[in-house]
C-alpha cells in the first residue's frame, strides 16, 4: 500500500511543510515523534496521511502535545500495517458531531446535488472536530471526505486551502 505523508507546521513566522517518512514506525507515539521532529517549537502541527487514493488520516499536535487523530475510514486499519498504527486503536465512532453520528451531506440547494458518499460503507473514526478551532467543523470535514469524486489528496488540498498552507503542501507533491 502506497502513502503520502505531509506535515504542515505553524509557528510565529507562518506555515512550513515537509514530507514525513513513516516506514519502520512501530507505534502511534513514534509517528507523533516524527511529526514533532518537523518543528519542535511549532504552535500547531498537522500530519496528513493519504493512502492508495482511498484513505485519509489527519494527526494534530498542539505545541507538541495532546495528539488528536481523525481517519476517513476504519477499514484502513485492516488494509495495512500503517493503517493499523494510525487508526487501529480509535473508537469506531466519530467524535465532534452535535446531535447526530451521521455526517451531514453537503448541499448545493437542490436534491440532485446531494450525492451519496463514495463508499457508503466508510466508517470515519476519531476526532472529526480536530480542526474546528481552525474554521473547519466536523461536519465540513466529514462532508469533504464523503463527497463523490473527492480523493484523499483533494480533501487534503481543500483543508490546506482553508488553513492557508495549500501552496506549501502542493510544493511537496511536485518534488
Amino acid at each position: 500500500m502506497s502513502y503520502f505523508a505531509a506535515a504542515v507546521v505553524r509557528d510565529q513566522s507562518g506555515w512550513t511543510a515537509a514530507e514525513v517518512n513513516l516506514r519502520g514506525a512501530t507505534d502511534i507515539d513514534e509517528i507523533a515523534d516524527r511529526l514533532r521532529d518537523v518543528d519542535q517549537d511549532a504552535d500547531l502541527s498537522l500530519l496528513f496521511v493519504e493512502a492508495d487514493d482511498t484513505y485519509l488520516v489527519i494527526l494534530r499536535l498542539d505545541e507538541g502535545e495532546d495528539l488528536r487523530i481523525f481517519g476517513s475510514d476504519s477499514a484502513y486499519a485492516e488494509e495495512s500495517r500503517l493503517g493499523a498504527l494510525l487508526v487501529g486503536d480509535l473508537k469506531t465512532s466519530v467524535t465532534g458531531l452535535d446531535d447526530t453520528d451521521e455526517p451531514r451531506p453537503s448541499s448545493g440547494g437542490d436534491e440532485e446535488s446531494e450525492q451519496p458518499a463514495v463508499d457508503p460503507e466508510a466508517d470515519p473514526v476519531g476526532d472529526a472536530d480536530l480542526l474546528a478551532d481552525q474554521g473547519i467543523s466536523a461536519q465540513k470535514l466529514l462532508a469533504l471526505c464523503s463527497e463523490e469524486g473527492m480523493l484523499p489528496a483533494d480533501v487534503t488540498a481543500e483543508v490546506c486551502q482553508m488553513l492557508g498552507c495549500a501552496d506549501e503542501v502542493e510544493e511537496l507533491r511536485e518534488v
